[in-house]
């Protein structure tokens, strides 16, 4: 909103509006303003939230401070969502196609996990939104995505961009925006030329290759999708754990962002030139601003729980943003927290289930899945576990940034 104001300005030679031409410049004012709104804001939605008795549910699962967090409210979400929401219309250009589909994954995947909060605190249902209607939901946040890929022009890629051809960044932009293709390639990492084409996959069917590529690269989409948003639903367990690791990888997509949308960047990089992304740069911020400024109230004791509506969104964010800069096959190392949560629990279910059926007795790998409960059930205090997780999270987001240069 603020962008067209300024740009209007701008043109009758307002002091000062040529700033809001600078991504940097309105990233900045992004993080700001979602860490301003998530804290003034977070206040009062907590407030509501008491008012409206809208506490956590506790489970007797045996572990230490366990009923201290009984009745803490939930459906904190609310304040990420807000925090994202308001500085992305107010510095970012709202016509951007991938700024649209990050507005529609928040809202869509805030829905769900709303409607699932409401009914385990409203409802009195513990077991919340059935499961198949939840997957039901990222299923089809995976078909608009990977629709919008198909069918937009407006979603170009372009290889082996020459920053030399800078003369003119309009003029440039418009020349490679041209030359582009559809993005039907992603990123390997540690490869030279890490360049893939999904094509490639399919090739052996002919005329019907590049349909084909793209059934895959939906397919592909929808599992990106429900794995990270599922993941990071597992991650919220522990005070400050989901937000905080969601922070760390707000910043390296941030970078991604950055680089790939910056003409010289990508060139120096030889990574793709990705025409118009480097506006994400700003949701990025306002991303990270309101992970951190969710801190403010749900570190340890936390005072309030993001819930699903806040675990679900977050992890679609991150899915969906990893999908648009072409960084899906990098996920498992930037969202490694996620995926270690999500493995466990599968490790676990699947080896008692197993062991259960071929002795007659279940076994468990882990004294507790997810994860986290683990070391809970070690005897490790609920700080020193989330720090250190966060510590784990920075490193798998150095080390992927660093991808862009080791191959």
């Amino acid at each position: 909103m603020f962008y067209y104001l300024f740009e209007y300005l701008d043109k009758i030679d307002f002091a000062g509006a040529g700033l809001f031409k600078y991504i940097s410049f309105r990233a900045a004012a992004a993080a700001v303003t979602s860490l301003i709104v998530s804290m003034i804001f977070g206040k009062r939605i907590i407030k509501f939230l008491q008012k409206k008795q809208v506490g956590e549910v506790v489970r007797d699962l045996g572990l230490e401070g366990q009923y201290e967090k009984k009745g803490t409210p939930t459906m904190g979400g609310i304040i990420i969502i807000a925090a994202i929401l308001i500085p992305v219309i107010l510095f970012a250009k709202l016509d951007n196609i991938y700024i649209i589909l990050m507005i529609i994954t928040t809202v869509w995947m805030g829905i769900i996990g709303f409607i699932d909060d409401y009914i385990k605190v409203f409802r009195k249902n513990k077991a919340g939104l059935s499961g198949k209607y939840k997957i039901f939901g990222q299923i089809t946040l995976g078909l608009i995505v990977g629709l919008t890929f198909y069918f937009s022009d407006n979603i170009q890629v372009r290889e082996n961009p020459v920053a030399s051809d800078l003369c003119n960044t309009v003029e440039v932009n418009q020349k490679y925006y041209s030359q582009s293709e559809k993005p039907l390639k992603t990123t390997i990492p540690f490869v030279k030329n890490n360049e893939f084409d999904y094509k490639k996959l399919t090739g052996f069917l002919g005329e019907n290759s590049e349909v084909a590529a793209w059934v895959v690269f939906i397919f592909l989409v929808i599992i990106i999708i429900t794995a990270v948003s599922n993941g990071a639903n597992m991650t919220d367990g522990l005070d400050g754990l989901a937000a905080g690791t969601s922070s760390i990888i707000g910043a390296a997509l941030a970078v991604f962002a950055y680089v790939s949308g910056n003409l010289i960047f990508a060139d120096y990089l030889n990574i793709m030139y990705i025409p118009n992304i480097g506006e994400l740069t700003v949701f990025a911020a306002a991303f990270m601003g309101a992970a951190i400024g969710f801190l403010w109230y749900n570190s340890y004791p936390a005072q309030v729980f993001m819930g699903d509506t806040g675990s679900l969104t977050i992890g679609g964010i991150i899915a969906v943003f990893a999908i648009i800069v072409r960084k899906e096959l990098l996920i498992p190392l930037l969202a490694g927290i996620f995926l270690a949560e999500n493995l466990s629990v599968m490790l676990q279910v699947g080896w008692f289930k197993y062991t259960k059926k071929k002795y007659g007795e279940g076994k468990r790998i882990f004294l507790m899945a997810p994860l986290h409960h683990h070391f809970q059930k070690k005897g490790l205090p609920e700080p020193k576990i989330v720090s250190r997780f966060w510590i784990t999270g920075i490193l798998l987001a150095i080390i992927t940034i660093l991808t862009l240069k080791i191959r």
